[in-house]
This record gives C-alpha cells, sequence and structure tokens, in this order.
C-alpha cells in the first residue's frame, strides 16, 4: 500500500466519521421532534377533558364561576402556546388552575362523590402521569442533544449546519416545588 492509498483511506474515514455526526443531529432533531409531539398528544387529551370537568362542576348550583373562568382561560393560553417556554408557563398556570377545581371540590360533598367527576377526575390523573413521562422523555432526548451540540468535534459540525440548542420542557418554580411536597394523608 503506498502513502497516497493510506493517505485517501484516512480522508474517507474521516468523511464517513463527520457524516456520522451528522446524522446523528438529525436522527437526535427528529426524536426531539416526535417527543414534543407525544406532549402534545398528551396535552389535547387534557384539553378536551377539561370542559366535562367544568360542566359537572356547573350542574352544582354554589359553583365558584370565578374559577371555572380562569380554568377556560387558562386552558386558551395553553393550546395557543407553541414553543416549550411558552408552554411550560402555559401549563403552569392551567395546572395551578385545575389544582383549584379539585380544591372547590372538597368543598362540596356531592360534587366530591358524584361518580361522572370521580371518573374525570381519574381520567386527568391517568392524562397527567402520561404528561409527566412524555415530558421526562422529551428532556432526556433534548439533554442528549444539547449536550452533543458542545461535544468536539461535533460542536464543528453543529456549528458548520447551524443546529442549534433546544429548550427543555420545565415545571415553574411553584409547580416544582409542589410536586416535592409531600401530599398530606388523613387516615381517620
Amino acid at each position: 500500500m503506498g502513502i497516497g492509498t493510506i493517505l485517501l483511506l484516512i480522508l474517507v474515514g474521516v468523511a464517513l466519521y463527520l457524516i456520522a455526526i451528522y446524522n446523528t443531529f438529525v436522527s437526535l432533531q427528529a426524536g426531539i421532534d416526535a417527543a414534543w409531539s407525544d406532549i402534545n398528544v398528551q396535552l389535547k387529551r387534557r384539553y378536551n377533558l377539561i370542559p366535562a370537568l367544568v360542566n359537572v362542576v356547573k350542574g352544582y348550583k354554589d359553583y365558584e364561576a370565578g374559577t371555572l373562568e380562569k380554568i377556560i382561560e387558562a386552558r386558551k393560553m395553553s393550546m395557543d402556546a407553541k414553543s416549550p417556554a411558552e408552554k411550560s408557563a402555559a401549563e403552569s398556570v392551567l395546572g395551578a388552575s385545575l389544582g383549584k377545581l379539585f380544591a372547590l371540590a372538597e368543598a362540596y360533598p356531592d360534587l366530591k362523590a358524584n361518580s361522572q367527576f370521580l371518573n374525570l377526575q381519574g381520567e386527568l390523573s391517568g392524562i397527567e402521569d402520561a404528561i409527566q413521562n412524555s415530558r421526562r422523555y422529551y428532556n432526556a432526548i433534548v439533554r442528549d442533544y444539547n449536550a452533543k451540540l458542545k461535544s468536539f468535534p461535533d460542536v464543528l459540525i453543529a456549528n458548520k449546519y447551524h443546529f442549534s440548542p433546544r429548550d427543555y420542557f420545565e415545571l415553574d418554580a411553584r409547580e416544582a416545588e409542589a410536586a416535592r411536597k409531600m401530599p398530606d394523608v388523613d387516615l381517620s
């Protein structure tokens, strides 16, 4: 083997390595987009459930209209949000509003015992779990992608082809604190 052949093999190897880096970025971006789509599917399921919850609560004569209006406004704001940062902020407001709805239900024993309300509450709980799982998966892919953007020699390809960091879909500080707080348990 001559020097020319060895150099050619080295150049081909380097070119294949750079192509592999590029393809990894493309693959990670596709994974991020798919994970974001999964989050949106779960959020749409929740958006579709909220009007049913509101209608069940409206069936009770003493419901607090202000709480229900805030839920509807928060739902619309969340549905209109596009980026992960906008969606995170809007989802925090919606989550807080839904929390107030369930606190309101505690004040009305008939509502709290209503089977339709309980079914919707259980379904919402399942959707919340699916949202949390989807969020974790999305954030894991974003973490891997953003780390790769900063790694050498990957950063050279990232800069050349304008791959940019992606935002995480995170809880805001209040929602994160509420998620960490231990629930009160009453066994009486």
